[in-house]
């Protein structure tokens, strides 16, 4: 077969998995909402009847009723502070009805509610009390709040990943039979389509807001904290507030996955140079040793990107796009051996390396590399 025939199969393979990996990223980058998602009133109630209410009996609490308090939030800012920790401000209220959470209603100096998760870094505060409104046999009482929250964020995915930033609450009287339910009312509107409960000018960085929701997840523990009868202790309802981000993959493109792109096309030139022509070494200037000498650069420049990237996620596993620097890794590697077994003319029965001049390791350059992406997104995915 004649060596442009090589080209071409080479070039229409490798259009085809480029096909094959942008089907894959656009898949990556698609957001999935939670099936516990809390649109309105009516769903609520009767997600805390059959998740709840409903086992009291069994857990032996048929003399503690449950006490619903509406709650709502509003997030001004957020910043993620490290790989682990977000700050965000903004401003919680809770309503509380005359006859009904007399007893359990907050005085002036008391904060209704906890945020279990959030940690003293220096920039949190005491929640304080801004306002408190009596109006139509209720009292709405609003707080606002400073607070650095630790999560156990996932950057597999990365630049592709989503996050879902939580503020999970507690009422204050946590040891009693006080379920915090969504204060539906207080937005205009909660649908699963509908961004809610967040500033609309909100500052984000690198970031796109994507979805805000409500929902449970139920707790359980292997303490009752010191408390006779602690009725929190098995598959007790959280209330959460949950806002979706999707990061922005220009950022990361440019950054981190544009170098490696650079650094593969520069090699797969440095590769087309590889001949034992003498016609071609002499236009080339090709040499074993400057081959070697270039891989070598390369690999410095690979190394440095890596080491960067690394640093950003110094706590988590390792993320999708550290692959394509250990592939190119790999990739030196198997350059500078083939290459000097080629030049030197050592193990004959090697074929896809002497075979027309090195041809093979150059055509199938391209479509292995994107067939070995293509399987790394695979396997992430996964």
């Amino acid at each position: 077969m004649k060596e442009n025939n090589w080209w071409f199969i080479s070039a229409f393979v490798s259009a085809a998995l480029m096909i094959i990996l942008t089907g894959l990223w656009i898949q990556m980058n698609a957001y999935f909402v939670e099936p516990t998602k809390l649109a309105d009133e009516k769903t609520t109630d009767e997600y805390l009847k059959n998740n709840w209410e409903s086992k009291l009996k069994d857990y032996g609490y048929t003399d503690r009723p449950t006490l619903k308090v509406k709650t709502g939030i509003f997030i001004q800012s957020l910043k993620f502070f490290n790989s682990s920790e977000v700050d965000i401000t903004g401003y919680i209220w809770q309503r509380y009805q005359d006859g009904i959470h007399d007893a359990i209603k907050p005085a002036p100096s008391e904060v209704g509610f906890v945020l279990p998760e959030q940690v003293n870094t220096g920039n949190s505060i005491t929640p304080q009390e801004v306002y408190r409104e009596k109006a139509n046999g209720e009292e709405v009482i609003g707080w606002y709040f400073e607070a650095t929250i630790r999560q156990p964020f996932e950057y597999k995915l990365y630049p592709f990943d989503h996050k879902t930033v939580w503020v999970r609450m507690w009422h204050n009287l946590f040891s009693e039979n006080i379920v915090l339910v969504p204060d539906f009312d207080a937005y205009k509107s909660t649908e699963t389509d509908t961004i809610f409960g967040i500033e609309k000018n909100i500052v984000l960085g690198t970031w796109i807001r994507e979805d805000t929701y409500f929902d449970y997840k139920h707790s359980s523990y292997d303490t009752n904290f010191g408390i006779s009868d602690y009725i929190g202790q098995m598959d007790f309802p959280e209330l959460h507030y949950n806002f979706v981000i999707k990061r922005k993959f220009q950022n990361a493109f440019v950054v981190y996955l544009l170098p490696v792109l650079l650094v593969a096309t520069l090699l797969f030139g440095a590769l087309l140079t590889v001949s034992r022509e003498p016609d071609l070494v002499s236009k080339h200037g090709f040499t074993t040793s400057g081959f070697i000498g270039a891989c070598s650069a390369l690999f410095f420049v690979v190394m440095l990107a890596h080491i960067q990237l690394r640093e950003q996620f110094s706590g988590s596993g390792i993320v999708y796009m550290e692959y394509f620097y250990i592939l190119m890794y790999l990739y030196l590697v198997i350059a500078v051996v083939s290459t000097y077994v080629f030049s030197m003319g050592i193990a004959k029965w090697l074929t896809v390396i002497h075979y027309r001049d090195n041809l093979i390791p150059k055509v199938a350059y391209w479509p292995v590399t994107l067939a070995a992406i293509i399987l790394i997104t695979v396997m992430v995915m996964d």
